[in-house]
């Protein structure tokens, strides 16, 4: 009941965000977007969704190199079929697809515990909050001379008095950090502990004796989810200038969105039409732009979601069943 109430109360924060955005836009403006997305060639979007489908089955080899760490040799196919169920289970109530992911193969593979295969879910993740961070920051590297002309006027002209300012930012930060250490307020201890999980999740990966071929497929699955931003681009006249900058940026806001809401739902648009406007883009095509990629990426998720719910049994029976 406590899940279907956060689920519901989530569906409906972003549906209402959705409706508050798009009601700032005239009649005409929702015409354009309508057109924008009306005229899309259909070639960009196909080669998209084959960069997320692609994602989603090295994802599953991936896992792969985890559970064999545990001498567990899962059928590839389980891993695939599992996957795309957890993306459909996500997609319904958050984070309920780890959970389905681990019970669908301890239910389907012999002799796999439930509790182990979800340990190495949990090590994925931390490897796609660390790459995800990466991307932030090579975002944060490309974009220093933007940040620096926005923070300049508000620097101090003296040399002295910003290496004041440096060191006394400082002084507070490590105060700060030193008080939440001997802090055991709730939020405070939750925050620990995702970090000290991060930190183990990457001591664990680093042991691996797969570790370069883990991380490698990691960075392939990033750069796969980053091109099916970037492919759909070309798609709308008044986005085929932008930069390197500009799609990481953008892509990096969409990512923040999915995180932030349920898929994404109803914020999607309102983060990456913001980001890409810092380049120039008008509100009407970032809008259409977003709100298409996020139908498409959904739609792969159900659909791929289905089959898989489908075939997973199938694949499984036993003969004489």
């Amino acid at each position: 009941m406590k899940k279907t109430l956060q689920v519901g109360i989530s569906l409906f924060i972003g549906a209402g965000i959705l409706y508050w955005y798009l009601s700032g836009f005239t009649q005409e403006e929702l015409l354009e977007i309508w057109k924008n997305i009306k005229n899309v060639k259909i070639k960009w979007l196909v080669l998209s969704l084959i960069m997320g489908l692609l994602s989603h089955i090295i994802r599953a080899y991936r896992w792969n190199y985890l559970l064999e760490t545990l001498n567990y040799h899962p059928r590839k196919t389980n891993l695939v079929l599992t996957v795309g169920l957890s993306y459909l289970l996500n997609l319904v109530v958050p984070r309920a697809g780890e959970v389905g992911r681990a019970a669908a193969l301890s239910k389907y593979e012999k002799d796999i515990s439930f509790d182990k295969v979800f340990g190495t879910i949990v090590a994925e993740r931390v490897a796609d909050v660390i790459f995800l961070l990466l991307f932030i920051l090579l975002a944060l590297l490309l974009q220093f001379d933007f940040i620096y002309q926005l923070i300049e006027p508000k620097l101090p002209k003296s040399p002295l008095l910003l290496i004041v300012e440096i060191v006394l930012f400082l002084l507070i930060f490590f105060w700060i950090f030193k008080v939440l250490e001997r802090s055991h307020h709730p939020l405070i201890l939750k925050i620990r502990g995702f970090i000290a999980g991060l930190l183990h999740g990457m001591s664990s990966i680093l042991k691996m004796p797969a570790k370069w071929w883990f991380i490698t497929q990691t960075l392939v699955i990033w750069l796969l989810y980053l091109g099916m931003f970037w492919v759909v681009m070309p798609a709308f006249p008044e986005m085929k200038h932008l930069g390197f900058e500009a799609v990481i940026v953008g892509f990096i806001a969409g990512s923040l969105a999915m995180v932030v809401s349920n898929g994404g739902f109803g914020v999607y648009p309102v983060f990456v039409a913001a980001a890409l406007s810092l380049y120039g883009v008008s509100k009407a095509t970032g809008t259409a732009f977003s709100i298409l990629m996020w139908t498409a990426q959904t739609l792969l998720v159900i659909v791929f979601g289905l089959i898989c719910l489908v075939l997973l049994p199938l694949v499984n029976k036993k003969p004489g069943n």
